[in-house]
């Protein structure tokens, strides 16, 4: 086998296993949306997060961004757009639902962007969805409304929207948004490089809103726990599920590594379960499987083109 390709197989079985930490990694922010209201405001602690995120990645990729300066110039519209998408919506957007709605919530609604993302890749990427794959996404769909319905699928009709989630609609769509685009705008930057850049771009959109919002006087003063929230969501949900999202994609595509997000309903009910002592229902077990069942089947492909 020839040295390329044995490179491509390693790199493949390393995303395999990598892209099912993601979800978990993203559990942590919605979290930290939970805690953020009275502690940080929404846009500053975004700020802050991709602010820290963003040093820590210029520094460990200064010299291959010094060395493409003239591609990342005449790119930084991408940057900018990326930014906004992915750390201004994505993020902010995100701390703001928390004010209103639960870390729950918060992930079953995030699990709408695969589907988006996995219609916008067959038709404006051209990437191939066999039957087989879209059954996958189904039965994942189907065990994600499974757990928010608790098992009892008349609770359907009894489902009441806040504010927040509305806010976290608009976020999964700028996520769909962002994955498609990375891989519509296709980069020679490497990933530590390339997240480097949209970092830049996301901290460009989130300076003016962070600005006015110190200037509130409801605005929370930044304390101990205020600056452990930057760094927490700066290092675990930031550099960690983001760059190996970036990473994954570009190695298995962007559908595959978008039905991973129907993980992290599992993932917050499991932590929910363990850390928090909240009970564990059958409707979360059936939904598990369905979830489990349903990612394994778009992942049993071969890498997409």
């Amino acid at each position: 086998m020839p040295i390329e390709a044995q490179r491509l197989a390693a790199h493949t079985r390393i995303a395999l296993v990598l892209i099912w930490l993601t979800p978990l990694l993203w559990t942590v922010n919605q979290v930290a949306a939970r805690i953020a209201p009275g502690v940080i405001a929404p846009h500053v602690l975004a700020f802050g997060r991709w602010s820290l995120a963003g040093l820590v990645l210029t520094v460990l990729a200064r010299h291959e961004l010094w060395r493409m300066r003239a591609w990342v110039r005449a790119t930084w519209y991408q940057s900018l757009i990326l930014g906004a998408c992915g750390m201004w919506i994505c993020g902010a957007w995100v701390y703001i639902a928390g004010q209103s709605t639960s870390a729950m919530n918060i992930s079953l609604i995030y699990a709408s962007s695969p589907i988006m993302i996995a219609v916008g890749s067959v038709l404006w990427l051209g990437e191939t969805f066999s039957k087989r794959q879209i059954l996958g996404v189904v039965l994942a769909f189907t065990g994600v409304a499974h757990v928010v319905v608790r098992g009892d699928w008349s609770h359907l009709s009894q489902v009441q929207w806040v504010a927040g989630d509305l806010w976290i609609l608009a976020a999964a769509m700028a996520w769909a948004a962002y994955a498609l685009l990375q891989k519509k705008w296709h980069s020679p930057l490497g990933a530590t490089a390339r997240l480097a850049t949209i970092c830049m771009g996301g901290v460009a959109v989130l300076l003016p809103f962070a600005a006015w919002e110190l200037n509130l006087p409801e605005t929370p003063p930044m304390g101990p726990a205020a600056w452990g929230l930057i760094g927490l969501t700066a290092l675990v949900p930031g550099l960690g599920a983001y760059w190996i999202y970036g990473w994954t994609q570009k190695i298995l595509g962007t559908s595959r590594v978008a039905v991973t997000l129907y993980l992290g309903p599992l993932y917050a009910g499991l932590a929910a379960w363990l850390l928090l002592n909240e009970p564990m229902g059958w409707h979360h077990l059936l939904g598990g499987v369905l979830i489990l069942t349903g990612v394994g089947l778009v992942m049993a492909f071969k890498r997409e083109s």
